[in-house]
Formats: structure tokens, C-alpha cells, sequence
């Protein structure tokens, strides 16, 4: 799908979109809760609804009710032979691969090329140990076999969803388990959704030292009903454009709540930023420094395994406004002095792409081709900035302009 967005001044606010990150974390807690759960404010999502078929194979009952999902959990150490529809989305993929070794039938977890072509090293290297069957394919992986408690070492530069799988699973084990996570450690907050997703729940895991737990074994999952909060990361792409997003908690978690402290120091000039903890702000950053007067970003190699190679598409993308960027190691530098792009934008199949690319389009004016993407986190988002006051059409000749 192509949108074409003319120069506008948006106006008004919108309600910030829910958390998929921690809405991820909530349905599977449901889901290995004995008893029904409620689940408010959940967005359909691409990424979101693959949790939801993932945990229907591992023989949880999910029901939607509009933007409320009604939950009634399983207990995964009975899971049958099944398939698992993991989609697009690395969250899913990387939280169910534990999950599918606490029963001893074979899971074969399914999804797109680019999917498994991301890192799953740490869990290869963990079920080399055990001994437990681990077969991978170019859309595919079969892994069978009951995971054995024990001390897990996970690398902590390459994702911190593996700690997190690993959390989801460990406390059903019969005994103790250990995490001990290697440094550098990326993405330190969303380890910290995860552990509260599970305190929510009702499961414990200790947290030692700044790179241990210990998780406590025969621990029990208790159904619960709450609220999805809103989502700092989505969220990001209309405060770069000036329009405010209510339902946003101040005090949250979230690593990407960092995005307006960000935005100012970009504002003043001069900014060297560390997006380590907050990967998924990379592209709206680029294009907030790109408006501004450019900026100098590190911690940024993990860009390259995310559902596009974001540094590089971002240094394509910008290119076409007249804006250069320098890739080096672990290192970014973009400039800025921006101006309307002389043909077509492309989305490289990314959502926070085609997300960042509007937001200079709402400056410049541009086509964005491959708009699509942003199914796979903020369906809506297209119809959020028309609401906003952004004039657009797409190409199927549909005006949505007002």
C-alpha cells in the first residue's frame, strides 16, 4: 500500500495506542494462570494476535471482546504436538520457545524468513547442553523435549527477550533455576516489564544482583484482571510531530518513556544520545535529528537485527530528503537540513520505518510505499494522524483527507 502525505500543521491530541510490550507479557501470564483472566485495552495487532494463536496452540482459550481479551489459562507442562503461528514477531517467537519445552511433545514454531533469520544463538547454545532436540529452517523450528532446571547464562547484547522467555518458564519447573546475564546488557527496562507482568501474577523471580535472578521453582501463576497501559514507543511518532498523546504514565517502566528528555536534547543541539535501552526509538529519533539539527547516536548496532537493518534503511531513506548518515561501529551520526523527498519512500517491510518516514512526511510532504507494515504493531496508525489533522490518501484512490 502506497500513502501519499501532504505538508500539514496537525492539531488536536490522540489516545496513546496501547503497550504491545507489555500487552505480550500480560496474555502469556494469563494464559499459564489456572482460571480466567481480563485483560483490558489490548490493540489487534499483527504481533499481538500471533501471541494469542501461540498461546491457543499451547491450549490456552483466548476470546476477544473488542479491545478486551478474555483468558482462560493452561498448564503447559501437558501441551500436545502442535504448531505455532509466531507471524512476524520476534517477542513471540523468542517467549514461546521455553514455554514449548515444559512438555515433552514436539512444537514446531512457524513464521516468516526474516523472523528466524534474527538471532536465536542463546537458546541453541542452552538446549545444546540439555541435550534437547533443535531442528531450525528458513521459516520454521521443531524443538521437543522437557527443559531441565538449572543455571542459564544468556548473552545480554544480542536481546533481552531471551532473559524474559526464560522468566515465563523457569518458575514451573520442579526446582530452582538461575539467570546470569552476560554485559553489555541491552534493553535492561523491558526485563523489568517482564518482571512485573509476573509479579502481577503472582510469580517471584529474585533479583540477586543487577545481571542475576534466581527463580524459585513449583511456582504457580494466579489469574488476574488489569489494564494494558499506554505505549511510550509508539506513542514517540506523534510527539515528534507536536501532537500530544494522552494515557501515557509518567512514571512507567518503559524504557522508551526517554523519548521527550530525547526530543529536547535534540531540539538544543548537539546531542550525543545512548539508545541501548531504547532500540525501538531509533528511527523516529533519526527523523526528529534529521528535522532539528542532527545528532550522534550509540548503542545502535542491535539496529541491525530488528524486522529491518533500521540504520541502514533510515540512511537510505534519508538520503532522499538530503540528509546524509554515518554508520559506524555501534555508532551513528545523522544530519540534518531537510527537504522534500524527489521520489518514492520505501517502508523495507518495517513498521517504525514506514512510522519515522510519515513523520518527516508530515513536514515535506511524500509517498511511502509498503505503508502496510504498521499492521504489525499500530493498525490504526494512519487513521490517528488523519484524526490529528495530517491531509493524506493512499492508493487505492481512497481520499481520507478531510
Amino acid at each position: 500500500m502506497r500513502v501519499r502525505i501532504y505538508p500539514s500543521v496537525p492539531a488536536g491530541s490522540i489516545t496513546a495506542p496501547p503497550s504491545k510490550s507489555m500487552a505480550h507479557r500480560l496474555l502469556i501470564c494469563a494464559g499459564l494462570a489456572q482460571g480466567e483472566s481480563l485483560i483490558r485495552g489490548v490493540a489487534l495487532s499483527q504481533d499481538v494476535l500471533a501471541t494469542a494463536d501461540c498461546l491457543r496452540a499451547l491450549g490456552t482459550e483466548v476470546r476477544f471482546e473488542g479491545n478486551d481479551v478474555l483468558v482462560r489459562g493452561t498448564d503447559p507442562t501437558f501441551a500436545r504436538e502442535a504448531v505455532y503461528p509466531c507471524r512476524e514477531s520476534g517477542s513471540t517467537l523468542r517467549f514461546f520457545i521455553p514455554l514449548c519445552l515444559l512438555s515433552e511433545s514436539e512444537k514446531r514454531l512457524e513464521g516468516s524468513p526474516g523472523l528466524f533469520s534474527r538471532p536465536l544463538s542463546v537458546y541453541e547454545k542452552i538446549l545444546a547442553e540439555q541435550k534437547l532436540p533443535y531442528e531450525k529452517g528458513d521459516t520454521c523450528l521443531t524443538v521437543h523435549g522437557r527443559l531441565k532446571p538449572g543455571t542459564f547464562t544468556v548473552e545480554g547484547g544480542i536481546s533481552s527477550q531471551f532473559v524474559s522467555g526464560l522468566l515465563f518458564a523457569l518458575p514451573l519447573l520442579e526446582s530452582d533455576s538461575r539467570i546470569e546475564i552476560t554485559p553489555p546488557v541491552e534493553s535492561r527496562s523491558y526485563i523489568s516489564m517482564t518482571c512485573e507482568a509476573l509479579r502481577r501474577f503472582g510469580i517471584h523471580a529474585v533479583r540477586e544482583t543487577e545481571n542475576t535472578f534466581r527463580i524459585p521453582g513449583r511456582q504457580r501463576y494466579l489469574a488476574q484482571s488489569g489494564s494494558v497501559e499506554g505505549d511510550w514507543s509508539n506513542a514517540a511518532f506523534f510527539l515528534a510531530m507536536g501532537i500530544p498523546a494522552e494515557g501515557l504514565e509518567e512514571n512507567s517502566i518503559q524504557g522508551d518513556r526517554v523519548c521527550g528528555e530525547y526530543f529536547r536534547r535534540l531540539e538544543r543541539g548537539s546531542a550525543e544520545l545512548d539508545i541501548s535501552d531504547c532500540p525501538d526509538l531509533g528511527p523516529v529519533l533519526f527523523a526528529y535529528a534529521a528535522l532539528h539539527h542532527g545528532g550522534v547516536f550509540t548503542g545502535t548496532d542491535r539496529l541491525r537485527i530488528k524486522e529491518s537493518d533500521r540504520g541502514e534503511a533510515m540512511k537510505k531513506e534519508l538520503r532522499k530528503f538530503g540528509v546524509e548518515a554515518e554508520i559506524g561501529d555501534n555508532r551513528i551520526r545523522i544530519g540534518c537540513g531537510i527537504s522534500p523527498p524527489g521520489e518514492e519512500l520505501d517502508g523495507h517491510n518495517d513498521h517504525r520505518i514506514v512510522m519515522a518516514l510519515a513523520v518527516l512526511c508530515v513536514r515535506t510532504g511524500g509517498i511511502i510505499r509498503g505503508a502496510e507494515a504498521v499492521n504489525k504493531s499500530f493498525p490504526d496508525f494512519f487513521e490517528q494522524l488523519e484524526k490529528a489533522g495530517v491531509r493524506m490518501e493512499t492508493e487505492n484512490g481512497m481520499d481520507i483527507e478531510k
